[in-house]
Order: C-alpha cells, then sequence, then structure tokens
C-alpha cells in the first residue's frame, strides 16, 4: 500500500514534461514503467510531491539505426530489446542482458533509461551500457545536453541529471564486435545481481570492460582494459587480466553475498566472459543468452 500522497501529472508532449519539471517547486519524480519507483513508493524510501508519468510522450519512444548509431528511446522496455531485430544485429550485449531481467511481467514494464536513472548498484544496464560506451541524452527548458555514460554514474541512486531535465533517449556507436554479459544470481529466475560484467571485445584487440554490483555504482574499468589492449586473448593475457579483479572492484556484504565471493565470482565471470566474447568475435562459441554461471 502507498500511504502518502501525491500529485500526478501526464504531460503528452516533451515540451510540457520539461516545462513541469522545471516550474514545479517541490520534489518531482518521472514515472516510466514504475518498477523500481513503486517500490520505492510503497516502502517510503521517497516521498515526491509530484509524479510526471512521461509514458504518452512520443519522442521518447522507439528502437532505431541511423547510419552507424544505435537510437534507445527512454521509453523502451527491458522486452522491447529482447524482441528488437535490430538490437540482436548491431547490440546483442543488450538482449542478452535483458533475458536476465526479473521476470517477464518486470520486462515488459521495466524501461532501460529507467533502470540507470534509479542507478542502483546492481542495475542490468549499467555495465552493459558502459562496455558499450554509450551517451546519454538529456533536454530541459533550457536546452539539450550529452552525458558519457562513464560520468552518468554519480553515488547509489544518484546520476548527473539535473531535476530540470529529462532523459530522451540513449545512443550507442555501433561497429562489429563481440559481447558477453554475465550475472552472477542465487538461482535461476527472478533475482539482483550478486555480481555483474559486461565485456566487448573489438576486432582490433581492444576491449571494454564493466562490472556491476560490486561497488557504489556501476564501474568502467580501464586497468583491466589497458592490461589487454592490443594484445590476443590467450590464457596469459587472460590471467594477467583476472589478476587484476581485486584492484578494480570493492564489493561489500550483504544479505545476498559475502565480499570475499564476490570478488571471487567476478574473477572466474571475467575469465568465462572474456573467451565467450572472444569466441563471439570468431563467429562460434556460445549463442548470446547462454548462462555462463
Amino acid at each position: 500500500m502507498i500511504a502518502q500522497e501525491f500529485g500526478y501529472r501526464r504531460p503528452a508532449t516533451l515540451e510540457e514534461a520539461t516545462r513541469i519539471l522545471a516550474d514545479h517547486p517541490g520534489e518531482v519524480r518521472v514515472l516510466a514503467g514504475g518498477t523500481d519507483l513503486v517500490a520505492w513508493l510503497r516502502d517510503d524510501a521517497v516521498a515526491p510531491d509530484l509524479l510526471v508519468d512521461i509514458k504518452d510522450v512520443p519522442e521518447l519512444g522507439g528502437i532505431t539505426l541511423e547510419g552507424d548509431t544505435l537510437r534507445l528511446g527512454a521509453l523502451v522496455t527491458f522486452t522491447g530489446i529482447i524482441e528488437s531485430p535490430v538490437v540482436h544485429e548491431y547490440a546483442p550485449l543488450l538482449a542478452e542482458m535483458a533475458e536476465t531481467v526479473a521476470s517477464p511481467g518486470i520486462r515488459n514494464r521495466a524501461t532501460v533509461v529507467g533502470n540507470i536513472c534509479s542507478a542502483v548498484p546492481s542495475c542490468d544496464a549499467g555495465p552493459v551500457l558502459l562496455a558499450y560506451d554509450t551517451t546519454v541524452h538529456l533536454t530541459g527548458t533550457n536546452g539539450t545536453r550529452t552525458v558519457p555514460i562513464e560520468d552518468w554514474f554519480v553515488a547509489p541512486r544518484k546520476t548527473a541529471r539535473t531535476p530540470d531535465e529529462l532523459v530522451t533517449h540513449l545512443t550507442i556507436a555501433v561497429r562489429p564486435h563481440g559481447g558477453c554479459y554475465v550475472k552472477l544470481m542465487r538461482y535461476a529466475g527472478e533475482d539482483l545481481a550478486q555480481a555483474a560484467v559486461g565485456i566487448v571485445a573489438y576486432p582490433d584487440d581492444e576491449y571494454r570492460i564493466a562490472f556491476g554490483a560490486v561497488a557504489p555504482t556501476p564501474i568502467r574499468s580501464t586497468r583491466i582494459e589497458d592490461s589487454l589492449r592490443g594484445k590476443v586473448l590467450d590464457d596469459a593475457a587472460i590471467a594477467a587480466a583476472v589478476a587484476l579483479v581485486p584492484e578494480e572492484v570493492s564489493p561489500i556484504t550483504d544479505m545476498r553475498a559475502t565480499a570475499t565471493y564476490r570478488e571471487h565470482m567476478c574473477r572466474v565471470m571475467l575469465e568465462r566472459g572474456l573467451r565467450a566474447a572472444a569466441d563471439r568475435l570468431a563467429g562460434k562459441g556460445p549463442v548470446y543468452g547462454t548462462r555462463l554461471i
């Protein structure tokens, strides 16, 4: 039950939505899928004065390929990602990640942009969007701006978005690659990540590595990337990368896993993920969606 009172607005245009955000003096929360927000309202974790429901804003939908850039609208759900042929062809790591999110009912409502706006340390989209060098696009009454995904996560549940701004879409520059998303859960089915890693391998021996649920925010591991740059992923290169994991992650112990277990499993997941990403780049290896843990 939600016991608190708040206002509710449902704008029909992007201009109307941003004007509401700019003009309202109290705390405003943006509602898209609401799978995190409704739970926070129920638990009294947030107490907004106003909810702004953006589901009717047409500019915020759609998945399109514009040249070599993939565009994901702010209202794109995880199910939309899974069902998109464009995503499967040009950014298959997104689809692999989306298939691990919660349950079908949640995936039908939860949006990818909402996932990174909630900015919980275990958000599934975080590591994959970091590995894809994603750009976040925002608009407000003062105009538009972009934020590299590396600068997006500021702290747990805190992002670079200002209260008067709305995320309109994400963009990803696409090029041939192999990728892998490995998510550690307590059981097969609906569960948050105990730890996660997103990996992208490019044909020029360049790599992108990002972790989730093992730091206050999803993190990009440039140190591991640097250790692999220009190298073929043989046993020695992978072992050297895995050895750097303790320097990159800072997990905690909570009800879902101990810090020691998370760190150990990050080593295991990184090794398996690197091998799978390299094999997929070469046109072999496990099909996307195969669980490695």
